[in-house]
This record gives structure tokens, C-alpha cells and sequence, in this order.
């Protein structure tokens, strides 16, 4: 007679049977029509490995609690990294007060816990840039950037030939044009007059539509725009971001930077929405602007992006002229000799720019008088 095949949940009911005692294996055996001794074989091999019930799940939770430990060693490594990295940066003091140039300075190529990579990182500089070394400016070519400088403020319309043209008539400087469209594009400038298909967006990021024609500006944090102008010095020259309110003309803050890096801009953005937030921010269409680095703050912030039509600064009228006004009253008559006079003098400036300069359009008012409306 072939033997019943029994699977291993049947064989454990039956042990389990035996164990409570309410039958002999005798007599569990014959119910069930198998040999007594199989089911004794059965309960010995229970008795035996039993053990293994308690120790798997031992092992298992061994296994968790050092996967738990690992994870907290881990958390803790971390935790203890941006504790060093925090303190590093405190010691370091506000890295946005700094230029790039100064906050290379401030790396340390033999720090304990943190890499070059790591701190540049913090430091928010292009980590390659602390291997480059930078050819000094050619004195010939500040003194033409300066004098490039000054048309264009005068005639920001002009392009590189009427540039071209102007300082070979009025100046005596006898260069070529893409001399000329060199140095504008290190100055980051170009002429203001309308191109063709503005409409279309670039490739990389998203064009936003102009919404300030037509619209009424009746009070402060309505609308603010932000622009960058090149600030030239004996010995080389900077960048100045600043964000101004339409309405009351008041600048609500500024950085000044000696590369044309995104960095300055977004930090500039930040420091200028702890501020306030404007119902619009208005820019032109440059890389910086386009960029989602910096639209994102913005937009996170609740505000509406609005973008000049490309080539017409004019659309963007307020911080051409406050360009004007740095230039002519500060900049040009100043002719800082170094990096530090300019940016303390910038400073001067714009601080009695929006608390102390009147101006006949706010109806001989301070910007700051008409922005906090005292």
C-alpha cells in the first residue's frame, strides 16, 4: 500500500497533537493511518529544532538593529558635517559681503573634515576658478572700457559700430569692431533698440511677457525691477545688482561683485524679499534673469515675473536712470582707484541715494520718504 505523501503543515498539527497529551501516538497514529513510529520520528525532530523558531527571529532582529544602528551612524556623520561646515562659514562671516576674489581668499587647502570642493561650494564659487590664474587687466583696455562705458550710459542705444565710429571721431581711440564687441560683451551690455522675433523663447528657459504697459504704479512693493551695470575702476572693474521700486524709486538692495557669476543676483534677490515681496519683478531678458535659479525665488515668493522686450532697456526705465545717477554723480567724478574705495563709496552712495536725494519727480521727496510714506 503506498504511504500518504503528509506536508509540513499536516505533520506539524499532528506534533502539535502529541504535545498536549490527550492521546497516545498510538492512537493519533491510527486516526490518521500512519506508523507510530514516523510520528514519534516527527515529534523528535520538532523537540530538537524548536530552538531555531526562537533563534531566526533573534537573528532577524539583530539584523534590524544594526541596519538601524548604521543608518543613525550615518545621520550622525551628517549631523556632524554641517555642524563643522555651519561653523566654518560663521568664522567666515556674511559670505555674500565678499567678492569672489575675497571669498577664494578665504579657502583653506588644508582643512581636517572639509574639501576644497566642499567649501568652495559654500563659499559659492566655481571650484575651478581657484586653479585659474587670472591674466591681469591690461591698463589699455580699462581705459577703453571706460570710455566704452561712458558712451553707452550717455547713448545706451548705440550699438558697437556707432561705438566704433564715436571713439574714433570724439576720442581718438582707432579700434576695430569686434574690439569693440569684445570688451562689451566682458561688460555685459549691448544697444537698445528693437530686434526681430523677440517673441520667441530661448531654448534653455522660458521668456516671460512684459506686464507693465499700460498699468497704473500707485503704491510701493508693486512693482520692482532688477538690473546689473558695470562699474569701472583704475585697476579693473566690478558689477553692481540692485533692485529698485517703480513707485517710490527706492533701492531696496544692492551687491556689487567683480565677476558676472548668477550668484550675486541670487543673493541679492533673497536679502531684497525679507524685505518685502512685490506684486510684480520686472527684469530684461539677460542669462541671469531667464535663468530658473533665479525666477524660482520669485515665483515661490507669490510674485509675477515680467520681462522687458529684448534690445528696449527703456521698458525697464527707472534703473536706467538710477545707472544714470550712480554714474554721473558717483562713479565718473570719484574714478575709484581699487575694488574696496568703489564698493564703500557705492555704498555711500546709494544709502544717500534713497535717504537723503531729492528727487523732482517724487515732488522733492527722499525714495525712502515715499517708499515707508512718512
Amino acid at each position: 500500500m503506498k504511504r500518504k505523501p503528509h506536508t509540513p503543515q499536516e505533520k506539524a498539527a499532528l506534533v502539535l497533537e502529541t504535545f498536549r497529551g490527550e492521546k497516545t501516538i498510538n492512537e493519533i497514529a491510527s486516526v490518521n493511518e500512519i506508523h507510530p513510529n514516523m510520528l514519534s520520528r516527527w515529534k523528535r525532530e520538532a523537540e530538537t529544532n524548536l530552538f531555531l523558531l526562537f533563534e531566526n527571529d533573534s537573528a532577524k532582529k539583530r539584523k534590524e538593529q544594526k541596519e538601524q544602528e548604521a543608518i543613525l551612524q550615518e545621520l550622525y556623520a551628517k549631523i556632524g558635517k554641517l555642524t563643522t561646515q555651519v561653523e566654518w562659514l560663521k568664522k567666515k562671516n556674511l559670505v555674500c559681503e565678499f567678492l569672489v576674489s575675497q571669498r577664494q581668499a578665504m579657502i583653506d587647502k588644508n582643512h581636517p573634515k572639509l574639501s576644497i570642493s566642499e567649501q568652495a561650494g559654500l563659499l559659492n564659487i566655481n571650484r575651478t576658478s581657484l586653479y585659474y590664474k587670472p591674466v591681469p587687466p591690461n591698463k589699455r583696455d580699462l581705459e577703453i572700457k571706460c570710455h566704452i562705458d561712458k558712451i553707452y550710459t550717455a547713448h545706451p542705444e548705440f550699438g558697437s559700430r556707432r561705438i566704433c565710429e564715436w571713439l574714433k571721431r570724439y576720442d581718438g581711440i582707432h579700434l576695430n569692431r569686434k574690439t569693440i564687441q569684445r570688451h562689451m560683451r566682458e561688460m555685459g551690455i549691448e544697444a537698445i533698440y528693437p530686434h526681430q522675433n523677440t517673441s520667441k523663447p530661448s531654448k534653455d528657459n522660458p521668456i516671460y511677457p512684459y506686464l507693465l504697459k499700460g498699468l497704473v504704479i500707485n503704491h510701493p512693493n508693486q512693482v520692482w525691477s532688477i538690473d546689473i551695470t558695470y562699474i569701472p575702476v583704475r585697476t579693473s572693474w566690478l558689477y553692481l545688482v540692485a533692485i529698485i521700486d517703480w513707485y517710490s524709486r527706492y533701492v531696496i538692495d544692492w551687491m556689487i561683485d567683480d565677476t558676472l557669476e548668477i550668484g550675486f543676483v541670487l543673493e541679492t534677490s533673497k536679502r531684497a524679499l525679507k524685505k518685502a515681496v512685490p506684486e510684480i519683478m520686472n527684469s530684461d531678458q539677460g542669462s541671469h534673469f531667464t535663468s530658473p535659479k533665479y525666477t524660482q525665488i520669485f515665483l515661490d515668493a507669490g510674485c509675477k515675473i515680467s520681462m522687458d522686450h529684448r534690445g528696449r532697456a527703456y521698458d525697464n526705465i527707472f534703473i536706467e536712470r538710477l545707472w544714470r545717477s550712480v554714474k554721473y554723480e558717483n562713479v565718473y567724478p570719484q574714478e575709484y582707484n581699487s575694488p574696496k574705495d568703489a564698493r564703500i563709496g557705492i555704498n555711500q552712495y546709494l544709502n544717500y541715494y534713497n535717504k537723503e536725494r531729492l528727487h523732482q519727480s517724487l515732488e522733492y521727496h527722499t525714495p525712502e520718504e515715499i517708499y515707508y510714506v512718512k
